[in-house]
C-alpha cells in the first residue's frame, strides 16, 4: 500500500515543483539545504531567500515587455515595489538591483526612501509613489523629498484636502496622481472603497482644483481593488470602469500620461497553485490598448505596485514538533515550538494558507493531525491545507524529531506580528536568517537576528530601567 508521505503528496501533485524537491527523505528549497540550515541554526527559525525577490520582478517585466512588443503598445512599463509588504533593508536592497521603483504608504517611508538615496540605492530618477490617507507627518516629509530635488516623487490624491495641504508645503510646481475610490466585490461589507475618490467625481475634481493650478501638474491615475488582479468578471469590469475614466480625464488633462493598476497578484499557496501570470499581463496590455485605440487618446504608461508577488515567495519558517496530544478519538494535536498568531499572524487574522511540508521524514507512513501552538488561546491553531480541509504529516515519534516549513511567507507577518516587540503570551520572536547565493552561485547564509531573549521582552514592559 502506498502509505507514506512521499506517496500522498505523488498522488495528490505533480512533484517535484521547480522550487520544491527532495535530497534523500530530506525536502529542499530552491536548492537550500533545509536539514543543513536546522542544523546549523535550530528550529524555530524564519528565513528569508533573497534570490527569489529578482526573480520574481524579472518574471513580471519579461511578460509585460512580452506584451507590449505584441500589441505594439506605445506606452512603456515601470515595474514598483509596494514597500509596506516588507520594509527590511535587505528585502529592499534586493529589490533595487533590478531597475525598479517604490510605492510609499505613510510618513516614515518617507524616511526609508531618503535613507536609501544617501546609500546610492535609488537617485532623482525613482518614481516614489506616495499613496494612503496623508496626516501632517506624511505631507510634510513627501514635501521635503521634493523640495530636495526628487522631482519623481507623486503623491496620490486621496481626498479632496490633500492637494491644498501638499500645496502649502512644496515649493514650486509638482506632479500628482488620482487614486479611484473603486467599487468592492458584491459579498463585501461595504460598496466603495474608503480610499480615492469616486468614479464620477474625478473629472470634476480635475477641472475644479487642479485645471487652472499652475502649481500642480496630473499626471497619473491610480486604480486598485481589494481582490487583487484575478481573471474574473468583476476585476475586469472594474478596469474597463477605470479606463473609461482615464479616456475622459485625458481628454482634458494633455499632461496624463500614466495608469497605475496597483498590484494584487497571487502568490503560490499551494503545490497544486495555478495562476496563468502571462495570459493575465497580456490581456491587461491589450484591453487598455483596444480602449485607447477606439476612444482616440494615447495610451498611458502602466504602473504597478506588487508587494506580496515580490517578497511572499523568499519566506518561510521552521518549526519543530515538540509533542502529540490525543484529545479524543479522532484529533491529534501536533505542538510546535513557536506559535501561529505571533510568527504567523495572516494565518490567525485572515484565515491565510501558507504551503506547509514537513522538512524530513517523507519517506515514513503519515496521519491527519491539528497544529497547535504554544500560546494559552484557542484560536492559536492551523488545520487545514488551501487544497483540503485537512493537514497530514508523518506519523508523530517522540523518538524522532519532526520539523515542519511553511513557505512563501515573506510578505507582512513580521510587520503584522511586531518584529522586535511583544508577542502574545510573550512567546520569543524566532531567529531570522538571510539566505543568498555567492558569485558562484553557491547558497549562502547570515543571521539577521537572534531569537528574543526574556530581558529584551522585560525591558519592553519596563521592568528593566531604561
Amino acid at each position: 500500500m502506498n502509505t507514506k508521505y512521499i506517496d500522498l503528496i505523488n498522488q495528490s501533485f505533480y512533484f517535484p515543483q521547480e522550487e520544491f524537491k527532495l535530497e534523500g527523505s530530506y525536502l529542499q528549497f530552491h536548492d537550500i539545504d533545509l536539514k543543513q540550515l536546522v542544523e546549523t541554526y535550530g528550529a524555530p527559525l524564519k528565513f528569508t531567500y533573497l534570490p527569489q525577490i529578482s526573480n520574481n520582478i524579472h518574471k513580471a517585466k519579461k511578460w509585460f515587455a512580452d506584451a507590449i512588443e505584441k500589441h505594439d503598445y506605445k506606452g512603456k512599463y515601470n515595474y514598483c515595489y509596494c514597500t509596506k509588504s516588507s520594509h527590511f533593508k535587505h528585502v529592499l536592497n534586493e529589490a533595487l538591483k533590478n531597475d525598479i521603483h517604490i510605492e510609499t504608504s505613510s510618513a516614515f517611508d518617507i524616511d526609508i526612501v531618503e535613507s536609501l538615496k544617501k546609500g546610492g540605492k535609488i537617485t532623482n530618477n525613482t518614481y516614489v509613489i506616495s499613496n494612503g490617507f496623508k496626516r501632517a507627518q506624511y505631507i510634510t516629509n513627501i514635501a521635503r523629498l521634493i523640495n530636495d530635488g526628487h522631482k519623481n516623487c507623486i503623491p496620490i490624491i486621496d481626498n479632496y484636502e490633500e492637494l491644498d495641504l501638499l500645496s502649502q508645503e512644496i515649493n514650486g510646481k509638482y506632479k500628482v496622481g488620482i487614486r479611484i475610490a473603486s467599487e468592492e466585490e458584491p459579498k463585501f461589507e461595504f460598496y466603495t472603497s474608503r480610499l480615492g475618490i469616486g468614479y464620477k467625481n474625478i473629472v470634476p475634481f480635475y477641472n475644479k482644483q487642479i485645471k487652472e493650478n499652475k502649481k500642480v501638474e496630473l499626471k497619473m491615475l491610480h486604480f486598485f481593488i481589494n481582490t487583487g488582479i484575478r481573471d474574473n468578471a468583476y476585476y475586469w469590469n472594474e478596469l474597463t470602469k477605470c479606463l473609461k475614466v482615464y479616456v475622459n480625464l485625458k481628454r482634458v488633462c494633455p499632461t496624463l500620461d500614466s495608469l497605475n493598476i496597483g498590484g494584487g497578484f497571487p502568490i503560490k499557496n499551494s503545490l497544486g497553485f495555478e495562476f496563468d501570470y502571462e495570459y493575465m499581463v497580456d490581456e491587461i496590455v491589450n484591453q487598455i490598448n483596444l480602449i485607447c485605440k477606439e476612444e482616440g487618446v494615447d495610451v498611458p504608461n502602466i504602473f504597478t505596485e506588487f508587494g506580496s508577488f515580490t517578497v511572499g515567495e523568499s519566506g518561510g519558517a521552521i518549526y519543530e514538533v515538540l509533542y502529540q496530544k490525543q484529545q479524543n478519538d479522532r484529533e491529534k494535536w501536533n505542538m510546535i515550538n513557536s506559535s501561529f498568531i505571533t510568527t504567523l499572524p495572516d494565518t490567525w487574522a485572515i484565515n491565510k494558507r501558507f504551503i506547509m511540508l514537513p522538512i524530513n521524514r517523507w519517506n515514513e507512513t503519515y496521519e491527519r493531525v491539528l497544529l497547535g501552538g504554544l500560546t494559552c488561546d484557542s484560536d492559536d491553531y492551523y488545520n487545514s491545507e488551501q487544497h483540503m480541509n485537512a493537514i497530514y504529516l508523518p506519523k508523530y515519534n517522540k523518538d524522532k524529531p519532526l520539523y515542519i516549513g511553511f513557505f512563501n511567507t515573506g510578505a507582512y507577518q513580521e510587520t503584522i506580528g511586531g518584529f522586535g516587540g511583544l508577542q502574545h503570551c510573550l512567546i520569543p520572536s524566532p531567529k531570522h536568517i538571510l539566505i543568498d547565493k555567492d558569485e558562484d552561485g553557491n547558497i549562502t547564509t547570515k543571521l539577521f537576528s537572534e531569537q528574543q531573549k526574556s530581558e529584551d521582552l522585560l525591558k519592553i514592559l519596563g521592568y528593566h530601567e531604561q
